[in-house]
């Protein structure tokens, strides 16, 4: 039986050391002439920011850096920024730094060129207008924002991660510079890499997953098991180089193949409690990838021999220890392991299904699921 027409969707990628210096560049070409350049105070203190002033001035570009950002951006940050891009009478949108600033600068770019506000467009393919020009440089090999067709914005009333998807989200440029990778801190390293693999592993088993997806899923999940470890003990640049392929290569999988339940508890639980995202994943992703067993167990089945280094006897067992091996995994990274480490009130956790049920990382879990449901998994991962 054929398979259905799918697409695949990427930004143009400058990938290697020392590829910011072609930051410059690339915005001239897109047609810039002032750039809104979106980074955080932590680039900042880097030295970072200031390293891209320098290349925008050798290209005698002008800018307006905006910074009013924090980890699960808000609505209202992005209503701001979108104000002062044309106020400031910007061209070309410019984002520095991890999943914050790179969905915070395409909200930015989105109610800039398309009005309303952020609320407008949460959802599938409810963007009508093209956006600015966007050349994005991650600082962090783990959100995949600088390749992906997603957004995630905290609506500050509700309490909900909106996200919005559309093929205009996707960055024209991104470059990605292992050496910037050097100045994060391990904790930084490590929820960035697990955020990865989680991209990975949910983009493997997604139902709409295909076989452009699932080569770069399984690809990102064998450099994360391997380098990861190696990464903590010495980042050298040709470690941290091997991340930032594993980030890219799960990017280009979850866009295009989207995600599941890990993602959609992990949105819930980062608009309702400002949860960091990247520490969810080592809690929820081994029980989800157990509860989704039954409907994708050849899948599981690849990923745990991937894990392990072999296969058992069965496809069951070797997911099933695969798993298993992924938490003692986590474990050892001395990270969050049970939700009570990252919730403090349990009482939250119907509310945080019922959100989660809502989401639309929740249409590609390869098992259908309801909100009690999701807090049954929940309870036993408490």
């Amino acid at each position: 039986m054929p398979m259905t027409v799918r697409k695949f969707s990427l930004p143009e990628i400058f990938f290697g050391r020392e590829s910011l210096k072609y930051a410059g560049g690339c915005a001239r070409i897109l047609g810039a002439e002032r750039v809104f350049l979106v980074s955080d105070s932590g680039l900042e203190k880097a030295g970072w920011v200031e390293k891209v002033f320098e290349i925008l001035e050798t290209e005698k570009l002008d800018w307006f850096y905006y910074s009013d950002i924090v980890a699960n951006p808000r609505d209202f940050q992005i209503q701001k920024g979108a104000r002062l891009y044309q106020e400031q009478g910007c061209d070309v949108v410019m984002a520095l730094g991890g999943g914050s600033p790179m969905d915070a600068a395409k909200g930015i770019a989105l109610v800039a060129s398309n009005g309303g506000t952020v609320h407008d467009y949460e959802g599938a393919n409810r963007i009508q207008r093209p956006l600015p020009p966007m050349v994005f440089i991650p600082s962090t090999a783990g959100s995949g924002s600088d390749i992906s067709q997603f957004a995630i914005i905290t609506d500050v009333r509700r309490c909900v991660k909106m996200s919005i998807i559309s093929r205009t989200l996707v960055p024209n440029i991104s470059i990605i510079d292992p050496l910037i990778l050097g100045t994060k801190p391990r904790d930084l390293i490590i929820s960035s890499a697990i955020d990865a693999f989680s991209h990975a592993v949910e983009s493997y088993i997604s139902r709409i997953a295909f076989p452009f997806t699932e080569v770069q899923s399984l690809k990102a999940i064998d450099l994360i098991i391997r380098y990861l470890p190696r990464a903590l003990k010495e980042p050298c640049p040709d470690v941290l180089e091997q991340l930032a392929i594993a980030s890219t290569a799960a990017a280009m999988a979850f866009s295009n193949a989207s995600l599941g339940m890990d993602h959609a508890l992990a949105h819930s639980l980062g608009g309702m409690l400002d949860v960091v995202h990247g520490l969810v994943h080592s809690v929820l992703l081994p029980p989800v990838m157990r509860y989704n067993l039954p409907a994708c167990e050849e899948k599981l089945a690849d990923i745990g021999r991937i894990i392990l280094g072999k296969r058992r006897r069965t496809s069951r067992s070797t997911a099933l220890a695969g798993i298993e091996k992924l938490e003692e995994n986590f474990a050892s990274l001395k990270i969050a392991t049970r939700l009570r480490d990252i919730v403090s009130d349990r009482s939250t956790l119907p509310q945080v299904c019922k959100t989660a049920s809502r989401d639309a990382c929740l249409l590609t879990n390869p098992r259908s699921a309801d909100w009690e449901q999701m807090l049954e998994m929940c309870e036993e991962a408490w």
